[in-house]
C-alpha cells in the first residue's frame, strides 16, 4: 500500500502508544511505526497482551496493526524512511548529580536525538512528545545540526495532555491540541504538517499554536496547576477532621465557585503517576536555576502536601489500631495510583505499603489490574506480602482494609460477606472517599474516612 506519510514514534510507552494507535486509527492514509529499544515491549505489542492496559485500546489496536500501525525493533531502518518522527521516551527525574531529585533526566532523549541525526538521510520533523524542560528544544536542534549531511531538521513541540484511564477519549476529544514551532519559513511548513495530521478528527479552533518555548513550558505548568489543586483540597482535609466539617461538602460548595470549577478537587491519599510530582520538580528546579527562589519555593509546597497526606494516612492508620500494626494483616484495595489503568507509578500505595513493612504488618495487595507491577515495586521487601486478585479472598482474615485505588468493584462489593470474615474490630481506610461509609459503620466496620470525622464503635 502507498502510503501519504510515514511517521515514526521513538518510545512505545503509554504516551507514545496510545497516540500513535489513535493517529493509525484517524489517518489510515498514514503509516505509523514504533519502534523502542525495549524489545519485549514490541513482542508485546505485537501480541494479545498489550504492554500497558487502557480502556478502549486493544480494541484500536486489534483493528489497525498489520494495516497501518507496526511495531518493529529495526530503529535504524524505520528512521531512514520515516518523514516525520515523535519523540515519546523516557524522562524521569534524575537521580543523580546536578540537580538530583528535581531536574529531569534527559539522556534517553540525547541518545534517541544523536540516533536520529546518524541515521537520517533526508530531511525530517522531528515532533517533541516527551515532557521536557522548557528550551530542550534548542538542545535538540543543536544535537541534530552537528551533522555534516545535507539533511535539515524542524522541530517542533507537540505536549500530551492524557488523563490515564480516559486517554483514548483525551486524544480522540480533546480539550485541545498544543503545536509550538519556530516563526520561520520550515517552522511554519512543518507546523502545518502536524496541524494536518490532528485535522483528520479535531476541530481547528481546537488545535492551538504557539513559540515552542510557550509550548514546552505549557506541558509543565498544566500538570503543576492541575496538583496544586489535588493539595490544596488535600491540605483541607486534616482541618475538617479536626472540626468535625465535611470535606465532600466543602469540596462541593467550592467547587460550584464558576471562578473555581470542580474538576480536581477530590480528597484523597494524595496523588501519583508519572506526571505531576515529576513535572513540579522540574519546574521547581528550573525556577532555582533562574534565582526565583520564591516561586520555587511555592510550588515545593505542592509536593510537600502531598507527601504529608501519604504520611498522615498511615499516622492514622497506627493510630486507630491501638499505636501499633506489627503483625497486623492489612489489605490494601487497589494498587494502580488510579482507576482504569495498570500504572503504578509514583502511587500513593507504594508510599503506604513501604511505611506499613517497616511497621511490621502483613499486607494483602488486590487490583485488578496493577498486580504485577505491584510485585515489581515492592520487590526485596515483600516477604510477608501476599498479592492476590479476588478482593473476599484478599480481605479473609484481615485486620483492615485500606482504599488505595478508586476502581469502581470496590464500590459494589458484598462489605457485610467482608465483614464476617475479617478479624474484629475491623477498619475500614477509604483513602479515596468512595464507599459508603455510614453503611459500613453499620454493618460493624470501624470507618476512617479522608477529610471527614471517623465513625467508630469504641
Amino acid at each position: 500500500m502507498q502510503f501519504k506519510k510515514k511517521i515514526l514514534c521513538i518510545g512505545a510507552g503509554y504516551v507514545g502508544g496510545i497516540t500513535m494507535a489513535v493517529i493509525a486509527d484517524k489517518c489510515p492514509e498514514y503509516k505509523i511505526t514504533l519502534v523502542d529499544i525495549d524489545y519485549e515491549k514490541i513482542d508485546k505489542w505485537n501480541s494479545d497482551e498489550l504492554p500497558i492496559f487502557e480502556p478502549g485500546l486493544d480494541e484500536i489496536v486489534k483493528r489497525r496493526r498489520g494495516k497501518n500501525l507496526f511495531f518493529e525493533k529495526d530503529m535504524q531502518k524505520e528512521i531512514k524512511e520515516a518523514d516525520i518522527i515523535f519523540v515519546s521516551v523516557n524522562t524521569p527525574t534524575k537521580n543523580f548529580g546536578l540537580g538530583a531529585g528535581m531536574a529531569a533526566d534527559l539522556q534517553f532523549w540525547e541518545k534517541t536525538a544523536r540516533e536520529i541525526r546518524r541515521y537520517a538521510e533526508s530531511d525530517k520533523i522531528i515532533v517533541e512528545k516527551s515532557t521536557l524542560p522548557v528550551r530542550t528544544a534548542s538542545a535538540m536542534e543543536r544535537i541534530l545540526s552537528a551533522n555534516d549531511k545535507d539533511v535539515h531538521f524542524e522541530v517542533i513541540s507537540n505536549p500530551e495532555f492524557l488523563a490515564e484511564g480516559s486517554a483514548i477519549k483525551d486524544l480522540e476529544e480533546p480539550d485541545r491540541i498544543l503545536i509550538g514551532y519556530k516563526d520561520t519559513s520550515s517552522g511554519r511548513k512543518a507546523r502545518d504538517e502536524i496541524i494536518e495530521i490532528y485535522a483528520h478528527w479535531v476541530s481547528k479552533e481546537k488545535i492551538i499554536t504557539s513559540n515552542i518555548w510557550s509550548s514546552e513550558l505549557s506541558k509543565l505548568v498544566a500538570n503543576a496547576f492541575l496538583a496544586q489543586r489535588v493539595s490544596s483540597i488535600n491540605s483541607i482535609t486534616p482541618l475538617c477532621e479536626k472540626t468535625e466539617a465535611e470535606i465532600s461538602e466543602v469540596a462541593r460548595a467550592i467547587g460550584m465557585d464558576s471562578r473555581i470549577g470542580n474538576r480536581f478537587l477530590n480528597p484523597s491519599i494524595g496523588f501519583g503517576g508519572s506526571c505531576f510530582k515529576k513535572d513540579i520538580l522540574n519546574l521547581v528546579y528550573i525556577c532555582r536555576y533562574y534565582g526565583l527562589t520564591e516561586v520555587a519555593d511555592y510550588w515545593e509546597g505542592v509536593v510537600k502536601i502531598n507527601e504529608y497526606q501519604r504520611e498522615r494516612f498511615v499516622k492514622n492508620m497506627i493510630d486507630a489500631m491501638f499505636h501499633t500494626l506489627a503483625n497486623k494483616k492489612i489489605c490494601l484495595f487497589g494498587f494502580a495510583f488510579k482507576a482504569n489503568t495498570s500504572d503504578t507509578r509514583e502511587s500513593s500505595a507504594i508510599y503506604v505499603a513501604k511505611r506499613l513493612i517497616e511497621e511490621r504488618a502483613k499486607l494483602v495487595i488486590t487490583d485488578p489490574k496493577a498486580l504485577n507491577n505491584a510485585k515489581k515495586d515492592l520487590r526485596g521487601i515483600d516477604q510477608n506480602v501476599d498479592y492476590i486478585e479476588d478482593p473476599y479472598e484478599a480481605s479473609n482474615g484481615c485486620d483492615a482494609i485500606a482504599v488505595m485505588t478508586e476502581w469502581d468493584i470496590y464500590k459494589e462489593l458484598d462489605y457485610e460477606k467482608i465483614y464476617k470474615t475479617m478479624n474484629k474490630p475491623a477498619f475500614i481506610f477509604d483513602g479515596r472517599n468512595i464507599l459508603d461509609h455510614k453503611k459500613l459503620f453499620d454493618i460493624g466496620f470501624n470507618v476512617y474516612p479522608i477529610g471527614k470525622p471517623a465513625l467508630v464503635h469504641f
